[in-house]
């Protein structure tokens, strides 16, 4: 059995809440440049060209590449064969996020119980954490900080299983659709499929994490991925949403079962400051 300090995980934490909100991942930057280069409408390249731009300021002077830093969200795999000492895993979580947010002046956006009592909660917290227990002695912690805009156009719907594929590929495209320009496109678009209410929620927002370019290990879900992106493009909503042929950067579909009577669907969308940073420990 392994013992890891959940101070080690606090400042871990604390460091990748940082450089989330102020590094763009290498494969959002290729993929930005391609799309540079494809792109199509003049002012949809120049949308494009600002946005390498913006990254590159942020990550010189460690500033944050969208004012909205993000609703706090966590993914931790721990090995089975890990015990945590020193305190509750989820309180040091919770304070790193309060110090990442404070001591590195990011902008505090959470407000707590939103009917009773919605003054802003100054730090950030709290965070949103999910764990999953997976084999081995290792533990790995990504935190994805949500902005408000793209949240906002995200969609679920129970649809009837007779809807079939078609029904899905329908209820995305009519989401990016409806969403326009109110994400910040070029967007990423994650599809949760299967599975309860509140988990394909979960699956929808979880294929945010995929690098640009990875397909689902499912051959034909692979495909589905090309095809709905192809679609979503043609579009013409954009860079910024002033027109274009880049909508969309890519397009990820994570699958679980589901219950015979119910075919639910989740359309989780992200803008184009995709924020995730990872760490194993």
């Amino acid at each position: 059995m392994r013992s890891i300090n959940v101070n080690e995980i606090k400042s871990i934490v604390k460091t990748l809440c940082l450089d989330a909100c102020t590094k763009l991942n290498d494969d959002m930057k290729e993929a930005l440049k391609k799309a540079a280069k494809t792109e199509e409408s003049p002012a949809g390249e120049a949308v494009l060209q600002q946005l390498l731009e913006n990254a590159r300021i942020a990550q010189t002077e460690s500033i944050p590449l969208c004012q909205d830093t993000g609703f706090t969200v966590l993914y931790i795999e721990i090995g089975q064969e890990v015990s945590f000492t020193g305190g509750y895993l989820n309180d040091a979580i919770t304070r790193a996020v309060a110090e990442a947010y404070t001591d590195g002046y990011l902008r505090k956006s959470i407000v707590k119980n939103p009917l009773t009592d919605p003054v802003n909660t100054r730090d950030n917290t709290p965070p949103i954490i999910h764990t999953d227990i997976v084999p081995g002695d290792r533990v790995k912690i990504t935190v994805l900080p949500k902005g408000g805009g793209a949240e906002n156009v995200s969609r679920i719907k129970m649809l009837k299983p007779a809807d079939g594929i078609d029904g899905v590929k329908n209820f995305v495209i009519e989401t990016v659709s409806l969403a326009g320009a109110n994400p910040c496109p070029p967007i990423i678009v994650g599809v949760g499929i299967g599975g309860t209410f509140d988990y394909v929620a979960y699956l929808a927002k979880k294929a945010l994490l995929r690098k640009i370019g990875q397909r689902s290990p499912e051959k034909k879900i692979a495909g589905y991925e090309v095809q709905w992106l192809e679609e979503i493009n043609k579009l013409g909503i954009g860079p910024a949403g002033l027109g274009g042929k880049v909508t969309a950067l890519d397009l990820f579909i994570e699958v679980f079962p589901r219950h015979i009577a119910s075919f639910p669907v989740a359309v989780n969308i992200q803008c184009n400051a995709a924020r995730s940073q990872s760490y194993v420990l």
